[in-house]
C-alpha cells in the first residue's frame, strides 16, 4: 500500500490500537522500536508508514480513517525534518518528535 502514500506497517497486538505511531523513511525504525516497548508494556500500538503525504491525501476518507482511526487520539509522528506537516495527522492531543534545525 505504499502507492497509497500511507499504510499500516505493524498492527496493534491485542485488539484496537490505543496509540498510533506515524513515521516515514529512516524514522520508521524508531517508531517500530517504540511500538515494541509499548506493546511489551501492554499498550496496543499501530505503526503507520507514510512515505508520501501528498499521495495519502489523494485517498478516499474511508481509506484514510482505516489507517488513522479518528477514535485513536494518542498519536505521535516521528520526523527527521520539520514537523509542521504532521499536525493534521496527530491532532490536538498528539505529539510530533522532529528536528526543526541542524547545527
Amino acid at each position: 500500500d505504499a502507492a497509497k502514500g500511507g499504510y499500516v506497517l505493524f498492527e496493534a497486538d491485542g485488539g484496537e490500537p490505543q496509540v498510533l505511531l506515524i513515521a516515514t523513511g529512516s524514522e520508521v525504525h524508531v517508531a517500530v522500536e517504540a511500538r515494541e516497548q509499548l506493546q511489551a508494556a501492554g499498550v496496543p500500538t499501530r505503526v503507520v508508514s507514510m512515505p508520501s503525504v501528498e499521495w495519502f491525501e489523494e485517498q478516499d476518507q474511508g481509506y484514510k480513517e482505516s489507517v488513522l482511526p479518528p477514535s485513536v487520539k494518542a498519536r505521535v509522528a516521528v520526523e527527521a525534518g520539520i514537523g509542521l506537516t504532521w499536525y493534521r495527522y496527530v491532532g490536538d492531543a498528539g505529539r510530533i518528535v522532529s528536528l526543526e534545525h541542524f547545527g
